[in-house]
C-alpha cells in the first residue's frame, strides 16, 4: 500500500501566490487540503481540514501569521508550520520560531527548496533559509539570560555533547554523521539520548536548550 501524500494548507492573502504555491505542491504530490487568505479563515479551515503541515505567510489579514501558528498548535500540538515570508528579518524569524514554527523560507526561495522545506518540516525536522539559521543562533544566544538557565547541566557523553553543538549550530543528521565519521542512526541514536536525559521532546527543543546553554558558540575542531 502506497504512504499517504503529506497533507498541507497555504495561508497567503495574495491570491496570485497562494495559487502558485498550492499548483506546485499539487503538482509534486503533495495533497493541499485547504487554502485561506487570512488569519481567521486559516484557524477556521485548519480545524476543519487537519493538515499536517501549514504554509503560512507571516503578514496576513489578523491575526497574523505568529499568532495563527500559536493557534493552531494550541489545537494540534502535532501540525507543523513552515513560514513563506517575504520578510527575512531576524525579529520576525525569531517571533515565529517562538510561536512554535518549524521552518522560515523568504519568498526568494526556488520551488525546490519549498518542497523539500514541506517534507522535512513533515518529517520533524527544521528548515531555514540559508543565511536565518545564523542570525537566528545568534540572537538566541543574545536574549539567553543566564540568571534563567537551568544551573545543573545533566550529564552527557563527549560523543552526545558534540553531536548536541552541531545541531544547535543547524546541522542536519546527515551532515553531522559525514562529519563525525559515524552512521545516521548513530547519530538519531544520540539524539534520542540527549532528549531523554534533558526530558525534551522533539528537536526544535533540544536546539534551543543548546544554544541557552551557549553552545552553538562552540567552535568544532
Amino acid at each position: 500500500m502506497s504512504e499517504q501524500p503529506i497533507r498541507v494548507m497555504v495561508v497567503d492573502d495574495h491570491p496570485m501566490w497562494r495559487d502558485a504555491v498550492e499548483r506546485d505542491l499539487a503538482a509534486s504530490g503533495l495533497d493541499v487540503v485547504a487554502v485561506a487568505a487570512s488569519g481567521d479563515e486559516a484557524i477556521t479551515r485548519f480545524a476543519a481540514s487537519r493538515p499536517q503541515v501549514v504554509v503560512l505567510d507571516l503578514q496576513i489579514p489578523a491575526p497574523n501569521g505568529v499568532e495563527v501558528t500559536r493557534t493552531v498548535l494550541a489545537q494540534d500540538p502535532s501540525a507543523r508550520v513552515l513560514i513563506l515570508s517575504a520578510s527575512g528579518e531576524q525579529e520576525d524569524v525569531l517571533e515565529a520560531l517562538k510561536a512554535g514554527a518549524t521552518g522560515y523560507l523568504v519568498k526568494s526561495a526556488s520551488r525546490t527548496d519549498l518542497l523539500d522545506a514541506v517534507r522535512r518540516v513533515a518529517g520533524g525536522g527544521t528548515v531555514f533559509t540559508p543565511g536565518l539559521a545564523g542570525l537566528v543562533l545568534g540572537e538566541f544566544r543574545r536574549i539567553s539570560d543566564p540568571a534563567n538557565q537551568r544551573p545543573e547541566t545533566p550529564e552527557l557523553t563527549e560523543r552526545e555533547t558534540e553531536v548536541l553543538r552541531m545541531v544547535a549550530k543547524g546541522w542536519g543528521s546527515k551532515q553531522i554523521a559525514e562529519r563525525l565519521f559515524i552512521s545516521h542512526r548513530t547519530v538519531q541514536n544520540h539524539v534520542q539520548n540527549t532528549l531523554r536525559k534533558l526530558q525534551l521532546h522533539n528537536r526544535v527543543e533540544l536546539t534551543r536548550w543548546a544554544i541557552e546553554q551557549g553552545l552553538d558558540e562552540v567552535d568544532e575542531v
